[in-house]
């Protein structure tokens, strides 16, 4: 194998992943003709996407299956497995010290960002495998470069129609069916999924109790893959995807009113009633093949997100002083080129381009009270304040590399990036990447790069204030202030080794360096659980992944350990949200980000037997994430140590396909840990993880 073809990884996947067509039992013969033709598109679609420089985390199929909850498992918790992964509340993951900056692909094609949210926009029944990506990047990445987490879609691989139907079921009201379609028919294939969730534990509670209060969910989920082959080196396809998620809110009893309402004094906390509704859409049609020696996909797409926060009009003003119902949608419209051409037997270049536009809403109708300088309520009548906005962002980008192959041990991949945003004001820059390969013999594998990043701030989440109108209200803000969010400008620095021992041991290690200007952050600032960007004006984040991996057949494990530090200098736009004294301390002096966590670390281990039983065990470890102490962001919260385990089994009672069946026991120890205490920069309410819980998963292949 050339090491133009290597495949960087810090750490490798549980197991080799299963042909898809394993899942269940073909009902017709196999066109092989056609399978070698989606299999060579297959493999020029994968000859557009280098590794070379980067670290690279793989999680295929059966990896998924073997985690507690297999295909049930929300795509943030699987996301969860990989080394320097942090998890926050409302299912948020922050990478390398990153606060989101992740970028999605479905087989090559990149998925515009949703309004951040809590819920899960993609599902893990849809991943034949799950690949993160991150470090020194090749040219072709850009936009959010924390991590790419790189979808390759399940597909059939004979003709027929098989599928799937399922449910999973548990504790706090969880209910979970789902089904799954794929086949082929001639130059035609498909692939559908679909799913609904509803539990009682749907943001993470407030409180150390078993049971939230008003934490009631609804979410349902579809996706969809068809394929049409034009010819043997040509294959148009469309894909799409649909969500929609509904919330309560949950409540913090015993909470005391900051202000009256009209002739109320009191109000019981507990029976709030917040909700906030999620909504997703997105089509894409790509073009995907081999022209000569060139391979190209060409996509064009489109992607609808909205949210819906619904204030409890009476309890938010009493608490809070304001009760904001707030709207926000974007319609994001792209266009995606990608190219690969050989260029004799050393040289593959690579060129692309890619273009976004962007319209997104924002609106906030808001029930305030009168105040006075101090703040102080002077009325217990509520005022109404509409405060809208608009924004267009464009976003443009072009990409070439060279991917260089100089004898059998080096490898060089050196190119350019050039990328511009345009919203309130142009913003522009021009990228060099450089990554190196070094494979000094067969079990060693050494890579180092550089990367210069553009990240242009999040058009979802930004929000103007019109400042002004809530002056003399109990919703005035304290700050004047920037508030158009800038792009985050950086040098990354990446260096690691991976070391294969015998045939079944692997151990990596990987260390980086970030310098960035204008660093972004988001943070929750209001009643709404809706987070907004902010700039600091300079950041520094490095940090140290360690990965061992065994593959031993019947026996898997796999134990990552990661080391962090994150600060961030001088807040630089949307002062307004900020503590005055918090404000000045920053100005001068470094502080921790909210979503730095020195120490994070998880592993898990399985075995199979011969009877097709499976047992696994698998766990999440975290220092602590920020909460104010002396200064913002001064202290950490407590560590927090989570275990799961599972035992699974497949059945065959009939010739029509297999049964699964899974029994998972979520937070096995009922340890009881707070991400989130309510205090630090941007931070909301308090937010504690999962107590334990028991679940059954059942499906029926056929």
């Amino acid at each position: 194998m050339t090491p133009a073809r290597l495949t960087l990884c810090i750490a490798l996947a549980l197991a080799t992943a299963p042909a898809f067509a394993d899942d269940a039992p073909p009902q017709k013969a196999t066109n092989l003709g056609e399978v070698d033709v989606t299999a060579r598109l297959d493999e020029a679609r994968n000859s557009l996407s280098p590794d070379t420089g980067s670290s690279q985390y793989v999680m295929d199929r059966q990896t998924i299956q073997a985690l507690p909850l297999g295909d049930a498992t929300p795509l943030n918790q699987v996301i969860l497995q990989a080394p320097g992964v942090v998890q926050d509340s409302y299912g948020q993951l922050h990478v390398r010290g990153d606060h989101a900056n992740l970028q999605y692909r479905i087989n090559g094609v990149l998925i515009p960002e949703s309004i951040g949210g809590f819920g899960q926009t993609l599902d893990a029944r849809t991943i034949d495998s799950v690949k993160l990506l991150t470090g020194a990047l090749p040219a072709q990445y850009g936009d959010r470069t924390a991590a790419i987490i790189d979808i390759t879609t399940r597909s059939p691989k004979a003709d027929g129609v098989n599928g799937s139907v399922g449910i999973t079921g548990g504790q706090f009201g969880t209910v979970n069916p789902s089904a799954s379609l794929f086949g082929r028919s001639g130059a035609w294939s498909w692939f559908l999924t679909a799913n609904y969730l509803e539990s009682d534990n749907g943001i993470e509670n407030p409180t150390a109790s078993r049971k939230p209060i008003h934490d009631h969910t609804n979410q349902a989920k579809v996706f969809g893959d068809v394929s049409y082959l034009i010819d043997n080196d040509t294959r148009l396809s469309f894909m799409f995807g649909a969500t929609n998620n509904r919330f309560q809110i949950p409540n913090n009893p015993g909470q005391e009113p900051q202000f009256g309402y009209l002739d109320v004094t009191n109000f019981d906390s507990s029976t709030l009633n917040e909700r906030q509704q999620e909504r997703t859409r997105f089509g894409v049609l790509s073009l995907q093949g081999k022209m000569g020696n060139t391979a190209y996909q060409v996509s064009a797409g489109e992607r609808y997100s909205g949210l819906d926060f619904t204030p409890d009009d009476v309890g938010d003003l009493m608490f809070n002083g304001v009760a904001s119902n707030v709207r926000r949608s974007n319609r994001a419209t792209t266009l995606q080129a990608d190219f690969s051409t050989p260029l004799g037997d050393n040289h593959t270049l690579r060129y692309g381009l890619y273009g976004e536009f962007e319209r997104a809403t924002a609106s906030n109708n808001a029930l305030v009270f009168p105040a006075d300088d101090t703040g102080a309520q002077t009325s217990t009548v509520p005022l109404n304040i509409v405060d809208a906005s608009r924004v267009l962002a464009r976003t443009y980008a072009l990409y070439v590399q060279d991917e260089w192959s100089i004898g059998d041990k080096w490898t060089v991949n050196y190119g350019v990036r050039g990328d511009r945003y345009d919203a309130f004001r142009p913003e522009s820059q021009l990228s060099p990447r450089l990554g190196v390969v070094y494979q000094p013999t067969d079990s060693t594998t050494i890579h180092a790069g550089y990367s210069r990043y553009f990240t242009p701030p999040a058009s979802e989440m930004i929000a103007p204030t019109s400042i002004a109108k809530f002056d003399g209200t109990t919703n005035a803000l304290q700050n004047d202030g920037n508030d158009t969010p800038l792009a985050e400008r950086s040098s990354y620095y990446d260096v690691g080794v991976s070391q294969k021992i015998g045939s079944a041991w692997t151990v990596g290690l990987d260390s980086y360096y970030r310098r960035v200007s204008r660093i972004q952050d988001e943070g929750q600032f209001g009643a709404a659980l809706v987070y907004s960007t902010f700039n600091y004006d300079q950041g520094r984040v490095k940090g140290t992944e360690f990965t061992v991996n065994y593959d031993g057949g019947a026996l898997t494990a796999y134990f990552n350990f990661a080391y962090n530090r994150s600060v961030g200098k001088k807040v630089i736009t949307s002062q307004y949200n900020f503590n005055p004294d918090d404000l000045a301390y920053i100005a001068n002096n470094y502080i921790h980000l909210d979503h730095d966590q020195k120490f994070t670390s998880s592993g898990g281990i399985g075995y199979t037997f011969a009877d097709s039983t499976r047992v696994g065990a698998d766990y999440l470890y975290g220092s602590g994430l920020r909460r104010d102490g002396a200064v913002p962001n001064g202290d950490t919260m407590p560590d927090y140590f989570q275990l799961n385990l599972s035992v699974g089994r497949d059945f065959h009672f009939t010739s029509a396909g297999a049964t699964h069946a899974q029994l998972a026991l979520v937070n096995a120890l009922d340890r009881t840990y707070e991400l989130r205490d309510g205090s630090g920069i941007g931070v909301g309410a308090p937010q504690f993880g999962p107590r334990r819980g028991v679940f059954l998963s059942l499906q029926q292949d056929f």
